[in-house]
């Protein structure tokens, strides 16, 4: 499993989820819309602080963004 894909499949479901623009999550993160970007692709390795720091924007649980079987289009 790679975890970058993971963590990218489910910050991109829970923010289309949540009604936001790749825009508005860095606006609420803090991170850049290219970061953003990147991480949904699985091209980011995020570190354990850019995960709290956007499950918080996100509002969710960190666990939530590698806990796998979450995509809705396995």
């Amino acid at each position: 499993m790679d975890m970058r894909k993971l963590v990218g499949r489910n910050v991109k479901r829970i923010r289309q989820e949540k009604g936001l623009t790749q825009e508005q999550l860095a606006d609420l993160s803090g991170f850049s819309q290219q970061y953003i970007s990147g991480l949904e692709q699985g091209r980011r390795n995020p570190t354990i602080v850019s995960l709290y720091e956007l499950a918080a924007a996100l509002g969710v649980g960190h666990m939530d963004l590698v806990r796998p079987g979450e995509e809705k289009d396995a």
